[in-house]
């Protein structure tokens, strides 16, 4: 090849990466040891001063990840950011959408979902409002993998949709969304949500709390043999609490706390393909840290397998999912100043 011809193309190529992505997973200190495939940022760079609450999918064409970001949690200018991830690179974040109305008037976004049912367009659940006791659910979706997005539609009155981790699906092909709601007077309890066709239409199951005895929001699903399904949830009393169904979520057991230690602070869990679960939290009863991921076989004895963060600061609010590859990706929110992302093999963790 000519070699001043390919000195000539060397700028637009630069260009063309520079457009792409810039945040190249980088190695951290943290979240070393068996299992652990990589660790790094969604973005170097933050396009706000603050971000939290990440969501993580993965689609035909790479991952995608959302979160909320801002000058601060709860205030005006909050919107929901996207990045996608195509080999080992992740785009530069963009906005999906913001809260402002038809009226003008301006609120804060809150706790991205992403989820993407089978063969189906990407889905992109949040909240809007100005708090969590006054906001309201809104549904965004988009048809090429995320990079597009369209404006987000306000979901029916009382529906909140997954109000921070991901829906599954059921057999029916119905999707069931945990979720919560926070009341100053009725406290935080926990309801599933039900649509058989992604967001037309809703029925809702719960409280599975009394909000008082038992605070709890933020639940995850998890699904056993035989149709059994489970919901971890954040709680007020220092540790997760949990629910089980027997029949598909139509019904639900009195609400129970667990021996596992909880901050206060969200958690994320997903069933694994060779039926474990696997479950992302902070291991404490104050402050958030350390992160850490546990497995277990039954959903009630965990084992703890691999510590993510255990460094001062905030590491908090993980998402998780299994890819078609087997790999795990966890994303959570670094110091409320960037998202970070690790990859595990499952397969190289204790059992």
């Amino acid at each position: 090849m000519n070699a001043s011809r390919n000195r000539r193309a060397l700028p637009a190529a630069l260009l063309a990466l520079a457009a792409w992505s810039v945040a190249i997973p980088t190695p951290s200190l943290a979240a070393q040891g068996p299992g652990v495939v990589s660790s790094g940022f969604v973005f170097l760079d933050p396009p706000t001063p603050s971000c939290h609450a990440s969501t993580v999918v993965e689609t035909p064409r790479g991952l995608v990840a959302a979160w909320f970001g801002g000058t601060d949690e709860g205030e005006p200018d909050v919107s929901i950011y996207v990045a996608r991830r195509e080999g080992n690179a992740w785009s530069k974040p963009f906005q999906a959408f913001d809260g402002v109305q038809v009226d003008g008037r301006r609120f804060p976004c809150w706790n991205p979902v992403l989820f993407r049912p089978e063969g189906g367009l990407l889905l992109l659940f949040a909240k809007v409002g100005p708090s969590p006791s006054a906001w309201w659910g809104v549904l965004s979706t988009s048809a090429d993998d995320g990079a597009t997005w369209t404006a987000p539609r306000r979901l029916p009155d009382g529906v909140l949709g997954p109000i921070k981790n991901k829906p599954i699906a059921l057999p029916d092909g119905s999707l069931l969304c945990p979720t919560s709601r926070e009341d100053a007077q009725l406290g935080w309890r926990v309801f599933l949500e039900r649509t058989p066709d992604l967001g037309g239409s809703w029925t809702t199951v719960g409280p599975l709390n009394d909000g008082k005895i038992i605070g709890a929001i933020q639940p995850s699903v998890l699904a056993h043999p035989g149709g059994r399904l489970q919901v971890l949830c954040r709680s007020r009393q220092a540790k997760l609490a949990e629910s089980w169904s027997s029949d598909g979520g139509r019904t639900w057991s009195p609400m129970t706390l667990t021996g596992l230690d909880n901050p206060n602070s969200g958690t994320d869990a997903v069933t694994l393909a060779d039926g474990r679960h696997l479950l992302v939290y902070n291991p404490t009863t104050e402050g958030r840290t350390p992160l850490a991921v546990a497995l277990s076989a039954d959903g009630k004895d965990w084992t703890r397998a691999v510590t993510l963060e255990d460094q001062p600061g905030e590491y908090s609010y993980p998402a998780v999912i299994q890819a078609g590859d087997g790999r795990v990706h966890v994303t959570y929110t670094w110091r409320r100043e960037r998202i970070k992302h690790v990859i595990l093999d499952p397969t190289a963790l204790p059992r």
